[in-house]
């Protein structure tokens, strides 16, 4: 098991129910998957290359196949089509979504450049987190010589709890460092 899942059932659990909001530990939010999605801009050229490239690295990023999506509806500003490729998924649970988060709080965030804390306001009512990362060379597991193009990623964070006070309270415990 991750050391994050460690963390979070031996230290994480016991501080929220001493807070006295939940009378058991079946109340306490958790994790239920991270989504990390990555879009393609219409302005390349060789738009099949760029998703191949895009794939591989979220693919080696996450350690889990990467999914296309497709355009839903067609937007005539931005050159796109119904059904055209415009970016690739991966959704996380279980083990590996511990171990993408633990890489991502304690080896990707630090290595941003002029780093303050995530944004606080990413919050979507009802107990995601969703953040945007400018450039996927962060990450330890990115090789510099290989990248052709600088993707961008959303990285969203999915609990079971019913309000953003108590997402924001469970992942500062897990260690994401809000901006204040």
């Amino acid at each position: 098991m991750p050391q994050l899942y460690e963390y979070y059932k031996k230290t994480v659990v016991e501080q929220l129910l001493k807070g006295g909001r939940y009378t058991n530990r079946m109340q306490v939010p958790k994790l239920e998957k991270v989504v990390v999605n990555m879009g393609i801009s219409t302005r390349f050229e060789n738009m099949k290359d760029v998703m191949v490239e895009a794939q591989k690295e979220m693919e080696t990023i996450t350690g889990q196949k990467a999914i296309v999506t497709n355009a839903r509806k067609s937007v005539a500003n931005f050159k796109v089509r119904q059904g055209m490729p415009v970016g690739c998924k991966v959704t996380l649970r279980g083990a590996r979504m511990y171990e993408f988060l633990e890489r991502f709080l304690n080896a990707a965030l630090p290595r941003i450049r002029d780093f303050r804390g995530v944004n606080p306001r990413g919050f979507d009512g009802r107990g995601s987190y969703t953040m945007g990362v400018k450039d996927q060379t962060i990450f330890p597991e990115v090789e510099l010589d290989k990248i052709k193009h600088n993707l961008g990623m959303d990285i969203t964070i999915v609990t079971s709890a019913t309000t953003d006070a108590e997402a924001k309270e469970l992942l500062k415990l897990l260690g994401m460092p809000f901006s204040s």
